[in-house]
């Protein structure tokens, strides 16, 4: 059995996988990995993520630059969810040019924006999708 068997895949063969910052531990992102996504980061060192909409692996910051260096990997108590401590390439982690994709907080009943926007995602994707 190796590190991987111990990891509680759903029954799509996914794991959820948090990004946070390994200086500051502000949680960056949340996303999704399959076996092969998650034992490529471990493999390289940087965060490999399993896109649902687009159905295959993407590297994150393959379009945008904004890669994600994992310094740690952490699985927790029932095994089914995956926490890497990264440091941030460019400090941004959200496809909206922001640094967290939890800029939201909930606030009387509406969802008030917090964190403002570092780069225009236009800037950065030139209209292709998120990375």
């Amino acid at each position: 059995m190796t590190w991987l068997d111990e990891v509680r895949f759903n029954d799509d063969g996914l794991v959820t996988a948090i990004a946070q910052d390994a200086a500051d531990g502000r949680v960056l992102m949340l996303a999704w990995m399959d076996r092969e996504a998650l034992r490529i980061t471990a493999e390289i060192g940087e965060a490999v993520y399993y896109s649902r909409s687009r159905r295959r692996l993407w590297k994150k910051g393959e379009s945008s630059g904004h890669v994600q260096r994992v310094r740690d990997i952490r699985l927790d108590c029932d095994g089914d969810a995956v926490l890497l401590a990264v440091e941030q390439i460019g400090g941004i982690a959200c496809h909206t040019g922001r640094r967290s994709c939890f800029y939201r907080r909930l606030a009387d009943d509406a969802w008030i924006e917090e964190d403002p926007v570092v780069r225009d995602p236009e800037a950065i994707y030139g209209g292709e999708g998120n990375g």
